[in-house]
């Protein structure tokens, strides 16, 4: 990649509310051992454009209030000789701005594009970089787009969402909710070890009866070893609106459940183990707190050959466990699957991960969708491999994104671990799913 070299620095100063060190809360820890894992700081962000006129007076205004505002733009890592990860939130500090002149012929965007890929390969040092950076095209003299990048740690998609709408208004009241160093007084108190023992003992006794294998061996293990397949599904978005509203389910449990039919019809393997990432702001403190706190919880449910209505019952009814016991200590959970794979004499597969992503309106398109419409918006699917690379990733993630008119459907896998044409028709079968039963 050719390197970027900034034309000015800006350098300013920051305050904020909060200090400490500590340990790293559930959700911080959950999305560590993922960076961890995919040996990446999962770098999050993109460029925005610039009102006419903004300077870079403004920018940094914004900035100050944002870093000062938010405890995780403030935290860096300490890294003790026992292998411990803590969380150290500054009071005040020093950020920089880097300005890009595009040259006068190129396009503003795309060159906003390639300073935002040359953020994502920055050799970010969890001790003394601050978790974010910062980027303003200047083009032919007048500021076009700002580019940020942040790792995972700072915030999840919802906690994303919480920080734009309070930095457009300029909130003035102070931040609401727990802040990851509250968070940790909380999980050690005596009601956060309660909650940590319960979730436990759940997964104990469920990972005791669940299949060892939950996805076929792959077949065609393929270099590059990392695939992402891309579904844009209108039809899918109909067919999970009408569910929704037929059923008076919401369309994440309905989502849930088209997902868990695909997984038993395309794997075979039942009762189907999904992993869900539960986004846990339904907890005292989390609704609108910007840091991490999603975790994967454990959905079991007997899917194969059930009709969608009985299966959407069925998980409707798992799925309040699932959520429950879905804040937990990482740690001491994978001592525990341990455990248990050594009482049962085999590695347990606990690799389906479910994301839903969707961060719009997610109340359900009018429900009176004809078959014309149904059979037009089926014409209109389409399925990408858009991603082939060796950076390592989950073994198998499928998320769901929405956009205004379909559903995306993004599976990432490990070919190694799931042959490519199962990872086709298990999205496939998504859609296929969804749209029998609506229809």
């Amino acid at each position: 990649m050719t390197e970027l070299v900034a034309a000015e620095l800006v350098r300013f100063d920051f305050a904020g509310e909060g200090a400490g060190e500590d340990e790293l809360s559930w959700g911080q820890q959950e999305i560590w051992l993922a960076m961890q894992r995919q040996r990446s700081w999962i770098p999050i962000g993109g460029p925005s454009t610039l009102r006419p006129g903004t300077t870079l007076d403004d920018i940094v205004d914004d900035l100050r209030y944002t870093i000062g505002r938010y405890q995780t733009m403030r935290t860096r890592l300490r890294f003790l000789p026992d292998g411990a990860v803590r969380q150290e939130v500054s009071a005040s500090g020093s950020f920089t701005i880097e300005v890009f002149d595009a040259p006068d012929d190129a396009d503003p965007l795309e060159f906003a594009g390639a300073v935002f890929d040359w953020f994502r390969a920055w050799d970010y040092d969890y001790v003394k970089d601050w978790p974010l950076r910062v980027g303003v095209v200047r083009h032919r003299g007048t500021l076009t787009y700002q580019v940020s990048v942040v790792t995972h740690l700072v915030t999840d998609a919802l906690g994303g969402v919480v920080m734009m709408d309070e930095v457009t208004r300029r909130e003035p009241a102070p931040v609401a909710g727990m802040q990851p160093l509250e968070q940790v007084r909380r999980q050690r108190s005596p009601s956060g070890r309660r909650q940590n023992e319960a979730a436990l003992r759940y997964w104990r006794r469920t990972l005791l009866t669940v299949p060892a294998r939950t996805v076929p061996e792959s077949a065609d293990r393929c270099e590059p070893r990392y695939r992402e397949g891309l579904l844009h599904s209108p039809a899918l978005r109909l067919a999970l609106g009408t569910l929704a509203d037929r059923h008076g389910v919401d369309s994440a449990t309905v989502l849930l459940a088209v997902f868990a039919a695909a997984t038993a019809r395309v794997t075979g393997v039942d009762p189907v183990v999904i992993r869900p990432i539960v986004g846990n702001r339904f907890w005292p403190g989390l609704a609108d707190v910007v840091c991490p706190v999603n975790q994967a919880g454990l959905l079991v449910v007997d899917a194969l050959g059930a009709a969608f209505p009985t299966l959407l019952d069925r998980v409707r009814g798992a799925v309040l466990s699932t959520y429950k016991y879905a804040s937990f200590d990482p740690l001491q959970l994978a001592a525990t699957v341990a455990g248990v794979e050594r009482e049962r004499g085999t590695a347990i597969d606990l690799s389906v991960l479910f994301n839903d992503r969707r961060t719009g309106d997610r109340s359900a398109p009018p429900s009176a969708v004809t078959l014309p419409q149904m059979a037009s918006a089926l014409a209109a699917t389409r399925f990408d491999w858009p991603v082939a690379r060796d950076d390592p990733h989950e073994p198998l993630m499928v998320n769901v994104e929405d956009t205004v008119d379909a559903l995306l459907v993004r599976i990432v896998f490990d070919t190694h671990h799931l042959a490519p044409a199962l990872a086709e028709s298990w999205v496939r079968a998504m859609q296929t799913i969804a749209v029998a039963a609506a229809v």
